[in-house]
């Protein structure tokens, strides 16, 4: 306020912008997470997520496929034998985009990974690829 008892100009157009700025930063800063107990109310949250699955007959022995949306891997390096891995690529983390020849190969740098473990064949990845768990019944594999 001025000296005369009447907010100035300047007084008023700051605190109308501090207010402003308050209101935006808590329009934006809401929460993280559901209160405990509670749920948020939308289906993303709530819906469970069906694990990726193929069937045993779609992985050819010494090959395998990719199931892309799932970033995952399924291989058969023996008959009989089922492996799974990240579909991540360790390098730069392209999603890998085949199985030929007893590898799992990257397109976007050349690297390749084998069917057996996941282990780096060719660079520059130098970290193999993360296993899963694949549960085999009947004819579907199921990958965790």
């Amino acid at each position: 306020m001025t000296e005369t008892g009447h907010a100035s100009r300047r007084g008023v157009l700051l605190g109308a912008g501090a207010v402003s700025a308050g209101m935006v930063l808590a329009a934006c800063g809401g929460k993280e997470s559901p209160p405990s107990g509670g749920s948020s109310g939308s289906s993303e949250t709530t819906a469970k997520v069906a694990a990726p699955s193929v069937k045993t007959a779609d992985v050819p022995v010494g090959g395998g496929v990719v199931l892309t949306e799932a970033k995952v891997v399924v291989t058969q390096p023996k008959a009989g034998e089922f492996k799974a891995f990240t579909a991540v690529c360790t390098h730069r983390q392209c999603t890998v985009s085949k199985v030929a020849d007893g590898t799992i190969d990257c397109p976007c740098h050349g690297s390749t990974f084998s069917i057996a473990d996941g282990a780096v064949v060719k660079g520059p990845a130098d970290e193999p690829l993360a296993p899963k768990t694949v549960t085999v019944a009947g004819d579907t594999l199921t990958v965790t």
